[in-house]
C-alpha cells in the first residue's frame, strides 16, 4: 500500500506541463561555438542549437525558461504566433529543428554580442521574433 503511494507520488512529480496560456516559442541561435563554456554548449545541445541561424520551437515551460536564461548569449527567442509557425512548416517542412538563412537586413544595428534591449540580437525579443524568423526564410 505505502509502495503504491510513493510511486504515484514520484510520477506525479515527474511529469511537467506546459504553461497553460499554451504560448510556443521560437529560439533561434544566433552566436557561434568558439569559446562556449561547457555548460552553455551542453545547453545548446540539449536544446539542438548545433549551428548559427538554427531554429526551434518548443513549448513554454519553466525548464525551457531555465535553459534560456543560462544561454541568453548566444540565442535569441521570443513568442511565436500561428501565422508564423504555418509559414515556418510551409517553406521548412514538418518538424519543430528549422535551419534558416541569415536573416535580410542584419540582426540588429549594434550586431550579435549586445542584447536586444540594448539595440543588439540576444536575449528576449517577445513578438518581433516573428519578425526575424520572416526574414530569416527563403
Amino acid at each position: 500500500m505505502e509502495t503504491q503511494k510513493k510511486n504515484q507520488s514520484k510520477s506525479k512529480a515527474v511529469e511537467k506541463a506546459p504553461s497553460p496560456s499554451g504560448a510556443t516559442l521560437a529560439i533561434v541561435r544566433v552566436r557561434g561555438m568558439v569559446n562556449n563554456k561547457p555548460d552553455v554548449r551542453r545547453t545548446l545541445a540539449l536544446l539542438r542549437l548545433l549551428k548559427k541561424n538554427t531554429c526551434v520551437v518548443y513549448p513554454k515551460t519553466a525548464a525551457i525558461a531555465g535553459m534560456l536564461k543560462l544561454a541568453k548569449d548566444y540565442i535569441t527567442w521570443g513568442d511565436l504566433d500561428d501565422e508564423t509557425h504555418k509559414l515556418l512548416v510551409e517553406k521548412k517542412g514538418e518538424g519543430t529543428l528549422f535551419h534558416l538563412h541569415p536573416p535580410r537586413g542584419g540582426f540588429g544595428r549594434k550586431g550579435i554580442k549586445r542584447s536586444f534591449a540594448a539595440h543588439g540580437a540576444l536575449g528576449d525579443r517577445g513578438v518581433k521574433i516573428n519578425d526575424l524568423v520572416k526574414r530569416m526564410l527563403p
